[in-house]
């Protein structure tokens, strides 16, 4: 069986083009907003105390009437979405149903994580190449589960598909998080990439040169990273020979659609 490792969150590009991610980025940030909220409370406090010294020193005027002219109401029936319309009531809910499902007759994957679909952050974290500050990372990006589900398709190859999602109370951690996975895929040599339709920052990559662990058989890898809303999905397709880019984007499109 692999042991398969991602690139670790604590690594990766910076606004000079090299460096690393720091471990708990939150406490900087915290502490920004604390200087924004002081800032601006001293300003209102100092804007009060002006505008009562130039009130108190007028003339008191008359005030308008109260009355004001009737408001028509509306014709027409407001529209309500229905479950399947609300994106967010499907997303609250069993986020295993959101899973493509395994294919009639598909057998059991080496990939296989998780109990009954979950998977824990503890699990989670185990897969990056630094699981102490990928544990870290993910508790400061707020997150909430993930679903999991894997099979061994058609040709030998393994394919695993993870929804992670994220409460995204302080910061857009869905998207950030498929950016920087996006950034480990991209640099890999001889790969091969494209977008995802229907997404904003869905990416599609083939890598033609195979992985090699210590220790562990050399695979091909092909993946597809994207977010929609608080949810980040990955899909890896593992294979003794290269993975065709069609079948990424088969599964990424479909995967896709069910969100």
């Amino acid at each position: 069986m692999e042991t398969r490792e991602k690139p670790g969150p604590e690594a990766g590009p910076t606004e000079e083009g090299e460096g690393e991610r720091p471990v708990a980025p939150v406490r900087r940030r915290a502490r920004t907003a604390a200087l924004i909220a002081a800032a601006a409370a001293l300003g209102i406090v100092a804007g009060g105390c002006v505008g009562y010294v130039v009130q108190a020193g007028r003339v008191p005027t008359k005030l308008p009437p109260l009355s004001q002219p009737v408001l028509r109401q509306g014709k027409g029936a407001v529209p309500v979405l229905t479950a399947a319309e609300d994106r967010q009531v499907r997303t609250d809910g069993d986020l295993r149903k959101l899973l493509l499902p395994k294919p009639r007759g598909a057998r059991g994957s080496v990939l296989a994580e998780g109990t009954d679909g979950w998977l824990d952050l503890a699990g989670y974290a185990g897969d990056f190449q630094d699981p102490a500050a990928a544990f870290q990372n993910q508790l400061v990006d707020e997150f909430r589960r993930a679903a999991v589900t894997s099979w061994q398709a058609d040709g030998g190859y393994d394919i695993e598909i993870r929804l992670v999602q994220y409460r995204q109370e302080t910061k857009m951690a869905a998207h950030e998080e498929a950016d920087h996975e996006q950034y480990w895929a991209s640099i890999e040599p001889d790969t091969e990439d494209l977008s995802v339709p229907g997404t904003g920052d869905g990416m599609a990559y083939t890598h033609h040169r195979p992985q090699a662990e210590a220790g562990h058989r050399s695979s091909y890898l092909g993946e597809a990273i994207a977010s929609r809303g608080g949810i980040l999905m990955e899909i890896w397709v593992y294979g003794s020979k290269p993975v065709p880019m069609k079948t990424v984007m088969d599964l990424a499109k479909r995967q896709v659609g069910r969100l």
